[in-house]
């Protein structure tokens, strides 16, 4: 059967998965749904998150490994380097983009996107991780032009859903322009954007706005 994914399109998660069903010419359905605590969904995402996918061989949760997944089933291109170094260094950035830059970001997103105002001392802590997440960063990755080097990797596609919503969230909540103001932020954003796969997720995104 075709891969069943579940999730929403105002999910930063559920399009990375999405643009990279796209990307390797994949067949899959999608199920629209929403994070909830609701017994039937919990069989399939036991946190009741999005996004999950549902295989012949059951469901799989976490975006790392449903891409760790996607790649082992060696249908379409693969996004890792074949070196074994290069290909950590591309898990590196994931992870680096994981939790420095979009777990701080998520503090945030009640205030930008939900109507919950946060603490100014909130936002100071925030902007205080997110600029040393943006610096380190700025050490790890190549941007020569894609952030692992000349060659697109998995990381890009953290990258555009993760940066796109930090940037924002540092626009509205912390009038911080990082968008334009940090260095390579706005041309790889630019450069991702103009692939198919990324055109069609953000354009089911504003659909469903």
């Amino acid at each position: 059967m075709a891969i069943k994914l579940y999730g929403m399109a105002y999910s930063n998660y559920y399009n990375m998965v999405k643009a990279i069903l796209i990307e390797k010419g994949m067949d899959f359905e999608e199920i629209n749904v929403r994070p909830n605590q609701e017994p039937g969904y919990l069989n399939k995402s036991p946190m009741g998150k999005v996004p999950c996918i549902e295989t012949d061989e059951g469901f799989l949760t976490e975006t790392a490994v449903i891409i760790d997944y996607l790649d082992a089933l060696g249908e379409g291109r693969s996004f890792y380097p074949a070196a074994p170094f290069a290909r950590a260094k591309v898990q590196e950035l994931i992870r680096h983009l994981e939790l420095y830059i979009e777990l701080p970001a998520r503090r945030l997103y009640g205030d930008v996107f939900f109507g919950r105002p946060a603490s100014e001392s909130e936002k100071v802590t925030v902007k205080a991780l997110l600029e040393r997440g943006f610096a380190s960063l700025n050490k790890l990755a190549k941007f020569d032009p894609y952030i692992a080097g000349n060659h697109i990797s998995y990381a890009d596609f953290y990258f555009r859903f993760s940066v796109g919503l930090a940037t924002v969230v540092c626009k509205k909540a912390l009038n911080w322009d990082a968008y334009n103001e940090l260095p390579h932020i706005k041309q790889l954003m630019e450069l991702l954007d103009q692939r198919e796969s990324i055109k069609r997720v953000l354009a089911d995104q504003a659909k469903a706005a």
